[in-house]
């Protein structure tokens, strides 16, 4: 009978297209670094800088709910947004809870800020193997709606999108800050913008995304209120719920009647239904743990950090020119 003869070399052949056929493999199924070409826009913000900027619990320990990402707005951070209100509470009620710091306060270019909101969803997602909730508040609303329009891949990580006071269409305040240099996100954010024109062409709501869209008719800073609606969402104004309540701007993220109806999208398919909201839901004023005290405190230093970053952050003459994936 014959024998194939093994030799020395081909005992290393053997060896060496195990190796290759091991390495190829570590590349196919090693974890991405950035968004491809094929989900979106690379990422051009280092990686260190967004991970930074995440911030979760240390386990994720409650399967039960989705974990929910908090993204602050302009000239705010984490902390100073959702720190003494929505993150505790939604903690309390069974939540694993994760904040994002977007970078330089959120007044640079939002095609740009809007990496550190990709990042922060795909690390969730990662960390949990489910979709997540996203609670977005003022500008905050503009880079989760932009990540969902231009990475198609985070459409499938998102489960509910619920916006808070979102300028989606424009506020006049954007023109009127923006008559002399202004910030690069309050270019963005000004009526007939190129940015909401990209932001806003074609659908809306991309994806099978829940969206709630809810807003204050009161909103001092969301002028005109008629920005906010968007098509595919479900809009609540909160005066519809609960006519003649009067709540500001920054209100939007301690009301306790916005926040029944964030508790109502969380836990249920779907978006929000005010239907669904108890007998005397107006009756109380703030979300729980929040008191007259805090709120007002808080709402100061939210006020302060505007003006001082407003008098510091630079500025620019005109609207940072669209990204070449926004132009197609």
């Amino acid at each position: 009978m014959n024998r194939r003869c093994v030799t020395p070399l081909h005992r290393w052949s053997r060896r060496l297209v195990a190796v290759l056929v091991a390495a190829l493999l570590a590349v196919l199924v090693a974890p991405a670094t950035s968004a491809s070409a094929a989900d979106g826009p690379k990422l051009t913000t280092p990686l260190a800088t967004l991970d930074a900027a995440l911030h979760c619990p240390s386990s994720f320990t409650h399967p039960e709910h989705e974990p929910v990402l908090l993204v602050h707005g302009i000239t705010s951070t984490y902390d100073e947004t959702w720190g003494w209100n929505y993150a505790p509470a939604l903690r309390a009620a069974g939540y694993d809870v994760c904040g994002v710091d977007v970078g330089t306060r959120s007044m640079g270019d939002i095609q740009t800020t809007t990496e550190y909101v990709v990042r922060a969803i795909d690390r969730i997602n990662a960390a949990t193997g489910r979709k997540l909730d996203v609670i977005g508040h003022s500008e905050g609303n503009m880079l989760l709606r932009w990540a969902v329009k231009w990475w198609p891949h985070v459409r499938g990580e998102v489960d509910d999108m619920i916006n808070l006071a979102a300028p989606n269409h424009g506020i006049t305040g954007g023109n009127l800050f923006c008559v002399i240099p202004c910030a690069p996100a309050v270019h963005q954010f000004a009526v007939g913008s190129n940015f909401l024109g990209a932001l806003n062409q074609d659908d809306e709501t991309p994806g099978t995304i829940s969206y709630t869209n809810l807003y204050s008719t009161t909103d001092e800073a969301i002028v005109p209120f008629t920005t906010v609606p968007e098509s595919g969402a479900k809009n609540i104004a909160i005066q519809s719920v609960c006519p003649g309540r009067v709540i500001t701007h920054v209100g939007m993220v301690y009301d306790s009647v916005t926040y029944q109806l964030v508790l109502d999208a969380l836990s249920h398919t779907g978006a929000a239904d005010p239907g669904r909201l108890p007998f005397g839901k107006c009756l109380g004023i703030n979300l729980p743990g929040v008191s007259v005290l805090d709120a007002t405190a808080n709402t100061a230093v939210i006020a302060a950090h505007f003006d001082s970053t407003f008098l510091t952050t630079p500025v620019v003459w005109s609207e940072p020119p669209l990204k070449a994936y926004a132009l197609a």
